[in-house]
């Protein structure tokens, strides 16, 4: 994501950055966004690069790194950037964000300490562009070791989205990790996989007495779930039966138990975008900011929109 038109994905060298560039877009100084306070009903405003780091706290362990998490100081600015241009948020509350995971990225100030100061400091006015647009600056915790699309891992085609690297080896992002991520197991009871379903695909499948992987991506994630005789889409069935029992539709296993659906699989998100764990593992070996955040994306430029 950076200004160099980035390709390769080769090691750039310990804290060498990619080139940033000024934005066709500069700006001549940091802006001040409004910000519609979810929890109280607030509206207020708030420099940029105040509230990114609010956004990076609640986002990203902030224990990790001073690289990781600028690196997501990156992808949080750019997400910011194409937010406030897509008038989303604006048309619900009349302000540029909110404070809402749904409507904009989570924000926690209290969670604020140096590392995410500096973080925030070191990446300063960068976003990530394509063809001279913000990206959609997707992001998850692990993607399990390879890449996906958004259209694989978010069942995403409202518009395209040629600089998401997909189907990318990616060793970084279950280095180290923390076993639940690495491979899990989630047990959905019977009556829940009922509900996603017929949420999903609009008919009541009844008692669960099968399920199998119907359709698999390029990267190897579920794509099309087959419960009793119903097909549902991954990403969807995952959102609707629970996204935080069904870490992810990276699956190795299906299979039915009693009624209730077994899954066994790996990583934790959709996989699309920037992998935290893979930040994380990166910047523990040097790599900086904007080398991080390229791997994950490609033909893209890191521009610089004011000093």
């Amino acid at each position: 994501m950076f200004v160099v038109a980035i390709t390769a994905c080769a090691r750039l060298g310990p804290e060498r950055r990619p080139e940033v560039v000024p934005s066709p877009n500069r700006m001549d100084e940091e802006p001040t966004i409004s910000l519609f306070v979810n929890e109280t009903g607030e509206k207020k405003q708030i420099k940029l690069e105040e509230y990114l780091a609010g956004v990076v706290a609640a986002e990203m362990e902030p224990t990790w790194p001073v690289n990781a998490l600028a690196a997501q100081a990156i992808l949080a600015r750019t997400f910011t950037m194409e937010n406030i241009e897509s008038g989303r948020v604006r048309q619900l509350h009349g302000t540029d964000v909110s404070t809402s995971v749904e409507e904009s990225q989570a924000y926690d100030p209290s969670r604020i300490n140096d590392n995410v100061i500096n973080a925030v400091k070191k990446t300063r006015g960068e976003v990530i562009t394509h063809n001279g647009q913000y990206i959609k600056a997707w992001f998850s915790a692990s993607n399990g070791g390879k890449t996906a699309s958004a259209a694989e891992g978010l069942a995403y085609f409202k518009t395209p989205t040629p600089y998401i690297k997909e189907n990318a080896d990616d060793p970084y992002s279950i280095k180290n990790t923390l076993p639940e991520i690495a491979q899990w197991t989630a047990t959905i009871p019977g009556a829940k996989v009922r509900e996603a379903v017929r949420s999903v695909g609009g008919s009541d499948p009844g008692p669960i007495t099968s399920a199998s992987i119907e359709e698999k991506g390029p990267s190897g994630r579920t794509v099309k779930l087959r419960i009793n005789n119903t097909s549902v889409g991954g990403p969807a069935f995952r959102l609707a039966a629970g996204s935080t029992e069904i870490r992810s539709m990276f699956l190795t296993n299906v299979s039915v138990q009693g009624g209730n659906l077994v899954l066994t699989g790996k990583g934790y998100g959709h996989g699309v975008g920037l992998s935290q764990w893979g930040a994380k593992n990166r910047a523990e070996e040097g790599q900086s900011p904007e080398e991080i955040a390229s791997f994950y994306f490609t033909n893209v430029q890191i521009e610089k929109l004011y000093d």
